[in-house]
């Protein structure tokens, strides 16, 4: 039986890379035409948009305070951005999880001096390097100083730039290192990938991830906000709790339809041919990860656990 099901699992994950890497390959970024852009969340907060995942920043007198720093190739512009914004140097990072689209800038500014923070598996997983089967990519182990040198089980609390800023650890939910990051005062939520505004999410079940630890973790991330709080998603425009409930149901759903599906029997082909999403396509569909894609990581998912 066991082979059986780990039979499944690959061949689901290797449907949801079949047009996943092409499309990546046909979709290579123009670094040198990107730019930062900044947006004033509150007072002294910030969230950056680029290339790779979307950055939060706490500016102040105790210094500057990063949660993710994008992909290597936007670091000296990721910099720059905070530069404009600070004449403080950048104390922290923290990594809500570690895949390279959001910890490409840790080597400059770990070797900078900044204090690179993050739970304990992403640590260990940055420290041995991984195979991305779905985008058929190999990260190799990073660089000393772009390991995080603070890690953290289930949870950690900063007190900086007048605010508490808590690290909360979701287990088993896009990978099994990710954090949340709460900014109290400010009543800000970075949740990384956990959530993907407006398009379907990567779930890395080869990184520990699964359909349901990322419903309970946006179920712990809605418990923790209310109407005023912003979200910063990990991908995808600026958020509210209105719409992280939506992807709540999203995903909900996605989970109760394809389980059923599974559990009577049906092969992963046969499940993506029945369209179980085809209601939130339009919607969620337009991003790096296809609706067939998509279905396919979640089938992945449900025979993993």
């Amino acid at each position: 039986m066991e082979f059986k099901v780990n039979r499944v699992i690959c061949r689901a994950v290797m449907c949801a890379a079949l047009v996943i890497s092409p499309w990546l390959a046909a979709h290579q970024p123009d670094y040198q035409q990107a730019e930062i852009t900044a947006t004033e969340l509150s007072a002294g907060i910030y969230m950056l948009t680029g290339i790779g995942g979307n950055v939060g920043l706490s500016v102040g007198d105790d210094g500057a305070f990063l949660v993710d720093d994008e992909l290597a190739p936007m670091t000296d512009k990721l910099l720059a951005a905070v530069a404009s914004l600070t004449d403080q140097p950048v104390r922290f990072v923290v990594n809500t999880h570690w895949h390279f689209d959001h910890v490409g800038g840790n080597s400059a500014i770990g070797n900078s001096g900044a204090v690179i923070v993050a739970q304990e598996n992403v640590r260990q997983r940055m420290a041995r390097g991984q195979f991305m089967e779905v985008f058929q990519m190999e990260v190799p182990p990073a660089e000393r100083h772009a390991l995080p040198v603070v890690t953290f089980g289930d949870s950690v609390s900063f007190h900086w730039n007048d605010d508490r800023i808590d690290l909360i650890h979701t287990a088993a939910a896009h990978t099994d290192g990710d954090a949340v990051v709460f900014f109290h005062k400010a009543n800000v939520v970075h949740t990384g990938d956990l959530f993907w505004n407006g398009i379907y999410p990567l779930i890395d079940s080869q990184s520990g991830g699964s359909i349901g630890g990322m419903i309970a973790g946006v179920e712990r991330v809605l418990s923790m906000t209310d109407s005023e709080t912003q979200i910063i998603p990990g991908h995808g425009p600026l958020s509210n709790r209105h719409q992280l409930q939506e992807y709540h149901a999203l995903l909900e759903t996605a989970q109760r339809r394809i389980a059923r599906s599974y559990l009577a029997g049906k092969s992963v082909e046969e499940v993506v041919a029945a369209r179980p999403t085809a209601e939130f396509d339009a919607k969620w569909g337009g991003g790096t990860i296809p609706p067939d894609n998509w279905v396919a990581m979640v089938y992945a998912s449900i025979a993993n656990q």
